[in-house]
């Protein structure tokens, strides 16, 4: 058999995947001039985010991310800022009695799932690099980087992504839930999809330097203008573009203002 005919699992799925996000098309790359001008709606419409020069350790990160999950991001602060005062190094931290670790981070809810999560990853990364810390990570690419953090109990490819976008300044696309849904309704992605194959789609499609900026203005467009429930579409600006079933249908709601939600947990993480 001809080598060119041998496809393995993985170039099956991709494309049967593919064939299900743009039916009849051979290439990911016939979405990019849509993402770009998406991008560029957004930054007209809600600003061009501008990252802190100064980054925070990714341990801190990963820690932060993982209080992050289900959450909104002013509870997940508070909790983080309630750890790294009771515990001021890593090492404390993972040493510390259980209950103690939980009811540190109880203000940030699932105390008891994330406790655990956190003291079982602290003693990992201890017993891999010999210490707390994950500096060592500076020096690997983007992917090998992705491959070691999410080898970690409990880390998936979304907050590997924010280890690599918000600490190590890699010009990455990090999905959650929320920008999974926006990238669907957009039509980036099929709604049969998920987080994770919705990250791995996108990753040829955001234009070059624009993870950071493309992340957090879908982020703020959902809390503000693209909600779960209730979206503001009569001012949404990429209406002309997004391909959700129900767009404008719902009723006319109040729009969230910036400062109801442009705070990130991620953008204000302190050592």
């Amino acid at each position: 058999m001809p080598k060119c005919l041998i496809l393995s699992l993985h170039d099956v799925l991709t494309w049967e995947y593919l064939q299900a996000l743009m039916p009849g098309l051979t290439s990911r790359t016939s979405l990019r001039p849509k993402v770009r001008r998406i991008v560029r709606a957004l930054e007209k419409a809600l600003g061009v985010p501008e990252q802190s020069a100064v980054l925070p350790p990714p341990l801190d990160m990963l820690v932060a991310t993982i209080l992050s999950q289900n959450t909104n991001d002013k509870n997940s602060h508070r909790a983080y800022v309630s750890l790294r005062e009771r515990y001021r190094t890593w090492e404390l931290t993972a040493t510390a009695p259980l209950r103690n670790l939980k009811s540190a981070i109880r203000v940030g809810g699932m105390a008891n799932q994330k406790g655990v999560r956190i003291r079982k990853i602290l003693k990992q990364i201890n017993n891999r690099y010999g210490k707390f810390d994950l500096s060592a990570l500076k020096a690997k690419s983007s992917d090998e980087i992705i491959a070691e953090l999410t080898a970690l109990d409990g880390v998936g490819p979304k907050t590997a992504a924010c280890v690599l976008l918000f600490s190590l300044g890699r010009d990455v696309f990090p999905v959650d839930t929320h920008v999974h849904r926006i990238c669907t309704r957009l039509g980036f992605v099929p709604h049969s999809g998920s987080p994770e194959k919705t990250f791995e789609a996108m990753r040829p499609l955001v234009p070059k330097g624009k993870g950071y900026s493309f992340h957090t203005n879908l982020i703020r467009f959902g809390r503000r203008i693209c909600r779960s429930n209730n979206p503001v579409c009569s001012i949404c600006p990429v209406f002309s573009d997004c391909v959700y079933p129900d767009k404008g249908k719902t009723k006319a709601g109040r729009r969230e203002s910036s400062a109801d939600h442009d705070f990130m947990l991620l953008d204000n993480v302190r050592a």
